[in-house]
This record gives structure tokens, C-alpha cells and sequence, in this order.
């Protein structure tokens, strides 16, 4: 039967629908837009709509913005052809696969991680139009839906880093709770790292290669508690603590018996209780002022079981010349007003030309941020 499903479910790839983008006729998110707030200098406006559920962003080598959904089960493609920075043509390149959230393009390949496996579509910006058949590059990833969306970031070893959600709030299941790694190829897959819940983002630090990834806590231990982290893995073999350990210094109730939180490594970085950090990257560009070089952006996607909604934003974390946290701060914010969400922020691309882009998978939408000095 998964055999069955494999040809007819996962490699289902229709004709494509491209949509022609007017950002002008959107009058009702230029309001919306108005509410978001961001340092001086900094502005925001909306590259592209009509992008369904959009999640994790990913740039061609010709300038095309990939974008994944979840939800939706599609995957779409983004272009901006007169190059005045509003995307004008939106191409639906794949759809009725399952949780296509994790995308990735190396090698003019688009590589889209679809619930239990990896698939690639292979010369993919010169086929917009008429995308190829995808080809199937891993199916020897778990197929349970709980956490089983994926996100996928290539290592400066050249190798796919793709985590593997647990299939549940709390639970101790063999085979989950993993980031793992494999070939462009699909051979030679191997844990990475273990102890890691939901991990919906992956970023190489620019100078030491390092990578560091963002893990969503727990649920049901209260409003405040515990905190998603940024984790630091600068080598394979480490255990992040779960389901044993949360935010490194706290005991889990169930699973915490005759643990203790010095066994594991702790996160880099604690982060709000239920914020749901999911995409993130290390800035490079040369837009942003000098200060922000170097630094990391967290798209925060938004609390579902706080009693007070927490999240939707966009975190700013520092670090000194050493590599090493040393604090954080709101960068952009505006999507919660009052106790109502209008976005959600999933995922933070760099642009060529040092400006951001933003995924927001609930309006559908990605943002464009820019910096002009005062």
C-alpha cells in the first residue's frame, strides 16, 4: 500500500497555475502593514500574495523564491522579473502532497521535503511553466504526521540536514526526536543530533560552520513554561534533553526520573514559553547596517495554548565577536494586536541585495524588509 502511495500521492505533480501578483490592489494589508513596527531606518512592504500557506523560503540561482506549504500541500515559486522588487507572476508547481513545509535549492535542483520522504525537481527554474517529474531522493524518513512537517538547510559539508519531529506532545518513540543528515543523493543517512522535539529551523553560523537550530518546548506545563530554545551543535553526537530535559535546567514530570539536566546539552539561548520559533538566518548582507552582521533573525510563529497569546514576531539575536550569544530583542512586531493574530511569521530569507524576506503562513504572503538610513 505505501508502495501505491508513493507513485500516486507523493509524485502527483499537476500542470502548473500561474498567478499574475498585484501587491497595489492590496489595500486591506497595507493597513495591516502600517501596524508593524521596526527599528528606525527599517521598512516593510509586500513582495508577493496569493502564496498559499507559505513556509520555508529558498532562492535559485536565477533569483526564483521557492516557497513550501504545509497545510495548503503545495509548493509554489515566486518571480519578480521587472526587478523592481514586487514579485509579478506566482507558479503552483507541485500540489496534493503531504506537509511540503522544507524546501531547499542547491545545483539548480529544488529539494522538497514532503512527510516521509525527500523529493527534487531537478532544472527546475527553467520549467516553471511545465515543472519536471520529481524524483525521489529519500524514503526512509518516518511517515507520522504529529511534527512530521520538515525543514531543510545544506551543511558547508555539502550534506541535507533534515530534522525529525516526535510524533507527539511528550513521548519517548525510538527513531524520532532527531535532526539527521544524508547525501544530495539520499545515501549514507545518519544522526545528527538527538533530544530535539520539533526543530523547524536550521542556519549555519558564516564564520564557524557551526549550526544552530530553534526547538518548540513542550505543551501542558503552564503558560510560562517551558521555554523553546536556540540550540548550538557544533559537532554530531549531542543530546538536547528531550523528552528528559527542558530549556536545560528543568526535569520533565514524567520522563525526568533519575535524569538529570547536566547529562545533556543545555540550549543557547532560552527563548519565550510557546513563541513557536521556527525559521531562521544568520544576516550577511550589506544593506542592514554594519551591527547587524552576523546576526541572527527567528521568524516567531505565535503561541496556540497560552492563555495569553505570545510570539508573532520576528527576534533579533546577538552575538559577540567570540560566536557566543549575548542577547536578544524584538525586531519587528505588529502581527498580534490586542489578543488577535492578522500573520504569522514562518521563515527569513537573505536577498542578493541585503534586504529580507518573510514568510507568513497564515495571510499567505511573504514581506520584504529594507533599511535606508535615516
Amino acid at each position: 500500500m505505501k508502495n501505491f502511495r508513493n507513485v500516486f500521492l507523493y509524485l502527483l505533480i499537476v500542470f502548473p497555475v500561474s498567478v499574475s501578483v498585484s501587491v497595489a490592489d492590496s489595500d486591506d494589508f497595507q493597513e495591516k502593514l502600517a501596524q508593524i513596527e521596526l527599528p528606525a531606518g527599517f521598512r516593510i512592504h509586500l513582495f508577493a500574495v496569493g502564496v498559499e500557506n507559505a513556509r520555508q523560503l529558498a532562492l535559485g540561482d536565477k533569483g526564483t523564491v521557492f516557497a513550501g506549504s504545509r497545510k495548503a500541500g503545495k509548493v509554489h515559486a515566486v518571480v519578480d522579473r521587472d526587478g523592481d522588487d514586487v514579485a509579478d507572476r506566482v507558479y503552483l508547481l507541485a500540489e496534493n502532497l503531504e506537509m511540503p513545509s522544507g524546501i531547499e535549492f542547491q545545483s539548480g535542483s529544488l529539494y522538497v521535503g514532503a512527510l516521509d520522504r525527500i523529493l527534487r525537481f531537478d532544472g527546475i527554474e527553467s520549467r516553471l511553466e511545465q515543472p519536471p517529474q520529481a524524483e525521489v531522493v529519500s524514503s526512509e524518513f518516518p511517515d507520522k504526521t504529529h511534527h512530521g512537517w520538515k525543514y531543510l538547510r545544506f551543511g558547508p559539508d555539502g550534506l541535507l540536514y533534515v530534522p525529525v519531529g516526535a510524533p507527539c506532545n511528550l513521548c519517548e518513540e525510538p527513531g524520532f526526536a532527531q535532526i539527521r543528515r544524508i547525501r544530495s543523493d539520499g545515501e549514507g543517512m545518519e544522526v545528527f543530533a538527538e533530544g530535539v522535539r520539533n526543530s523547524v529551523g536550521l542556519a549555519f553560523h558564516p564564520d564557524s560552520k557551526e549550526l544552530w537550530f530553534t526547538d518548540n518546548g513542550r505543551d501542558m506545563m503552564g503558560d510560562d513554561m517551558p521555554g523553546d530554545e536556540l540550540n548550538h551543535a557544533p559537532r554530531a553526537g549531542l543530546h538536547f534533553g528531550y523528552p528528559y530535559c527542558h530549556q536545560g535546567d528543568t526535569l520533565d514530570p514524567e520522563f525526568g526520573d533519575g535524569k538529570t539536566c547536566a547529562d545533556f546539552t543545555p540550549p543557547g539561548l532560552t527563548l519565550g514559553a510557546h513563541v513557536a520559533a521556527l525559521g531562521l538566518t544568520f544576516y550577511t548582507g550589506k544593506m542592514f547596517p554594519p551591527g547587524y552582521r552576523n546576526q541572527l533573525f527567528i521568524a516567531q510563529h505565535g503561541s496556540w495554548n497560552r492563555s495569553e497569546k505570545a510570539g508573532y514576531n520576528l527576534l533579533l539575536v546577538r552575538f559577540d565577536e567570540q560566536g557566543r550569544v549575548s542577547g536578544s530583542e524584538v525586531f519587528a512586531s505588529g502581527w498580534l494586536q490586542g489578543q488577535e493574530n492578522w500573520g504569522r511569521p514562518n521563515d527569513v530569507l537573505q536577498m542578493p541585495d541585503g534586504s529580507l524576506l518573510i514568510s507568513d503562513d497564515q495571510a499567505g504572503v511573504i514581506y520584504r524588509i529594507t533599511y535606508t538610513e535615516p
